[in-house]
């Protein structure tokens, strides 16, 4: 059951990091949230196989792709390296990893292509980033076939759990639901910080 914590950690803090630099221009909050997010993927990658095989594919997509472009990125990706480093990186199969990476490199140029945006669903493909969900639903389909039939088992590829594929959409709900309450979850935030502001105000005056 951890996993499933950790992953919907990494969602969370992934879209806080990347709206509070986008949107709000807040480093502190942004680098605080990479961090988590950081330590949150890669205790997953040090622990399970086809979290490290994701995860590394959508670092390899977004690099690609040139959107480590921010500090908080960079902190989340070298947190990333150094918990794999200390903790050791799983086997995984190169086949799959390849394939993910392409589909994570093709969710983030679709995504910021102004061609795809101004086709209806395209838009909706990409804006949701639905060709890496596709790719690992397609191996987690495989890796149940691989239950039954072991002898389709191949060299090179990594075949996912089931449970994988449902972890990974719970990261993503994560992120989606941040995206969408974010604006409401930092004003709450602000607020709460002002009253200890203000608290302490007073006290620092006398």
């Amino acid at each position: 059951m951890l996993e499933i914590v950790f992953y919907s950690l990494s969602g969370l803090f992934m879209k806080v990091s990347d709206d509070a630099h986008d949107q709000k221009n807040n480093p502190i909050l942004g680098v605080v949230a990479a961090v988590i997010c950081g330590v949150s993927i890669g205790y997953l990658a040090a622990n399970s196989a086809d979290a490290a095989c994701i995860f590394l594919a959508i670092l390899i997509g977004t690099l690609a792709a040139w959107k480590v472009d921010c500090i908080n990125h960079i902190i989340s990706l070298l947190i990333f390296v150094v918990i794999i480093l200390i903790l050791g990186f799983p086997a995984i199969g190169i086949f799959t990893l390849i394939l993910c990476a392409v589909a994570a490199f093709l969710d983030e140029i679709g995504n910021d292509s102004k061609w795809a945006a101004r086709q209806k669903y395209l838009n909706w493909f990409f804006q949701y980033r639905f060709a890496l969900k596709i790719v690992i639903f397609l191996f987690a389909i495989l890796g149940l076939m691989v239950n039954i039939y072991p002898y389709l088992q191949m060299t090179g590829i990594q075949f996912f759990s089931p449970l994988t594929f449902l972890y990974f959409l719970v990261f993503e709900l994560s992120y989606e639901l941040v995206g969408l309450k974010f604006n409401a979850i930092y004003d709450r935030l602000e607020s709460f910080l002002g009253i200890f502001r203000s608290v302490d105000g007073p006290a620092n005056d006398q």
